[in-house]
């Protein structure tokens, strides 16, 4: 994306494939000029994707394979591969070691390091990660297997510790923080830990909500003014320090 002076506002990680009509989903986030990265969750569902972003301003599909359904769709890696060349951007990936999930712990491994690994050979790939109880190993893969140089990471919904993310920052990564990030205490001292140059926002709709409904892309502008209350800041400076960090990661 070229022109981003209009930009209504950055949802870096969002799921407009799972809300009821896709095609609608696509089309509101553009109108509002929210910077949208829609993920995918299996490779399987990337061409409508692709299909639906090809020629929009605001909106831009990445290709994933989520650790919650690794056990299920381990097989998919080979077609994640097959699409990697067209696209810049990857995601849902990372791990889940959450009790559901924990099963699959080691196939969430060997895909995910497969996922950095082939990102690393491209070069220039822009990663959203997902990383529940398993910040340590997440930064433990990502330091293994894709250096800074060779692409972006930037961890979505971050729960780690304070330290987890100063150890994140120094290997280069970003944080995509949402409105339900800001709502606890312990989510609001970690924010303010956070470098202020490394910090986007995003809502995880349909997976979040604001006022009993789906989040979409046009509620972060709730997120950055929580955001903004949580540094002490303006929405105004808020949202324009989450543009030039946005512009600093696609540069």
């Amino acid at each position: 994306m070229s022109e981003m002076s209009p930009i209504g506002g950055v949802d870096f990680h969002c799921h407009l494939d799972l809300y009821p009509d896709h095609e609608a989903a696509v089309a509101r986030a553009e109108a509002a000029r929210i910077y949208t990265l829609t993920v995918t969750t299996t490779p399987r569902a990337w061409p409508r994707n692709h299909e639906l972003t090809r020629h929009t301003q605001y909106v831009r599909a990445a290709l994933g394979l989520h650790p919650q359904l690794v056990a299920e769709r381990a097989a998919e890696l080979p077609l994640w591969e097959r699409h990697l060349a067209e696209t810049r951007y990857i995601g849902e990936v990372g791990l889940d070691a959450g009790p559901r999930f924990y099963k699959s712990l080691e196939t969430q491994r060997h895909v995910f390091q497969r996922v950095l690994e082939r990102c690393a050979e491209a070069g220039g790939k822009i990663l959203t990660v997902h990383s529940v109880r398993s910040v340590p190993a997440v930064l433990d893969m990502i330091e293994a297997h894709l250096p800074c140089e060779r692409g972006r990471v930037v961890l979505h919904w971050f729960t780690g510790s304070k330290s987890d993310a100063r150890r994140a920052a120094a290997l280069g990564c970003y944080f995509s923080i949402n409105a339900e990030m800001t709502r606890t205490d312990r989510g609001r001292d970690l924010i303010r830990t956070l470098p202020r140059d490394r910090i986007l926002t995003e809502t995880d709709g349909p997976f979040t909500q604001v006022g009993g409904r789906p989040s979409e892309p046009s509620d972060v502008a709730s997120t950055i003014t929580a955001l903004g209350a949580t540094l002490d800041l303006s929405a105004d400076v808020a949202a324009k320090f989450i543009l030039s960090n946005l512009r600093t990661l696609l540069a």
